[in-house]
């Protein structure tokens, strides 16, 4: 059967459809997008739809969408609102105005949720080795442009993504140094969740933090805010030794990352495998791989001896979120 799959973002949108036979998805066509350049996204798929060979369209079974935004389902629908577009999705409306059998919306980490189970060995990094259990839970984290969480159930040969606000979750410091950066984001936020330091913004915030404790000011500081991704900025000149307090900087969000993952995979008992997803992890493998990481992660005292034994992996493929809505559409 034939499926289209999206992946909805604020900044880009690729769309594909796939012959989908089991677990294997053979790619038909595909086409990407700079989302604000369509005032609506069913204009963008009806460009997608006439650049689609027809007889490809008139194929199509099923059709989800990852969408970057809150997911309402009510009995028959699902409505999702973009969180950086003014774009409103009603699945049923999709349906109709596209003549699809059947349209899905959900959340664009619920996808990567259900890309996990279709990724081969050569798209994952493993950071810890242990046996995963069968039937038992997954974790899935992600930090990015905030920081996504999901849980993956397995149901016999079936299975169930429950994507989540975890990200949200107040941010718990562990020594002096993470205390002192809660109370300087307290200064600027009130509460802080653990995305103020898990995600690109965090990392710049960190980065803020050990700058303004420095008490200095340097043209390497004004240049790397200056820049239109700051936080790409901070972790290139951390990896090339460029900058001391950018190096640090990185290093502290690595740790903080590694304590949020065995956080969550103590919550959800993840012996079924630690997925590190999103695109800040698949940087930074050669980082993950040092003792940060994983120090962080197993430092839960009585209960370390859990964490150690759940694998964790960082997830390289990129369209993981693509694969996952089309195994989501049927």
């Amino acid at each position: 059967m034939n499926v289209l799959a999206g992946d909805i973002g604020g900044t880009k949108t690729l769309l594909r459809i796939v012959n989908r036979d089991g677990a294997r998805q053979q790619l038909i066509f595909e086409a990407r997008y700079s989302s604000s350049a369509f005032e609506r996204f069913e204009d963008m798929l009806e460009q997608f739809r006439h650049e689609a060979t027809p007889g490809f369209w008139r194929d199509i079974g099923a059709a989800c969408f990852g969408v970057a935004g809150p997911v309402t389902t009510h009995a028959a629908h699902q409505e999702a609102q973009v969180t950086n577009l003014p774009w409103r999705l009603h699945s049923a409306h999709l349906a109709e105005q596209f003549t699809l059998p059947r349209v899905r919306l959900i959340n664009d980490f619920a996808a990567i949720g259900y890309g996990i189970p279709v990724l081969g060995e050569e798209d994952l990094v493993t950071l810890q080795s242990a046996p995963a259990r069968p039937q038992a839970p997954c974790l899935i984290i992600g930090a990015g442009t905030g920081l996504g969480v999901a849980q993956l159930f397995i149901e016999g040969n079936d299975y169930r993504v429950w994507a989540s606000e975890g990200g949200h979750l107040a941010f718990s410091p562990s020594d002096e140094q993470h205390t002192a950066l809660l109370r300087y984001l307290r200064k600027r936020h009130g509460r802080v969740s653990w995305e103020r330091v898990v995600s690109g913004p965090g990392l710049v915030n960190i980065y803020s933090f050990l700058h303004d404790c420095g008490a200095t000011s340097t043209q390497a500081h004004r240049q790397i805010l200056a820049q239109e991704d700051p936080a790409a900025a901070i972790a290139t000149a951390a990896l090339q030794h460029n900058d001391p307090i950018a190096r640090r900087a990185l290093e502290m969000f690595v740790s903080l990352y590694g304590a949020i993952a065995g956080e969550l995979a103590l919550v959800t008992l993840a012996y079924g495998g630690v997925y590190l997803a999103g695109g800040i992890a698949p940087k930074l493998i050669d980082l993950l791989k040092q003792e940060q990481f994983l120090h962080a992660f197993t430092a839960k005292g009585r209960m370390a001896r859990l964490v150690q034994d759940m694998p964790v992996h960082v997830v390289t493929q990129p369209q993981v979120g693509l694969m996952g809505a089309a195994a989501a559409a049927t």
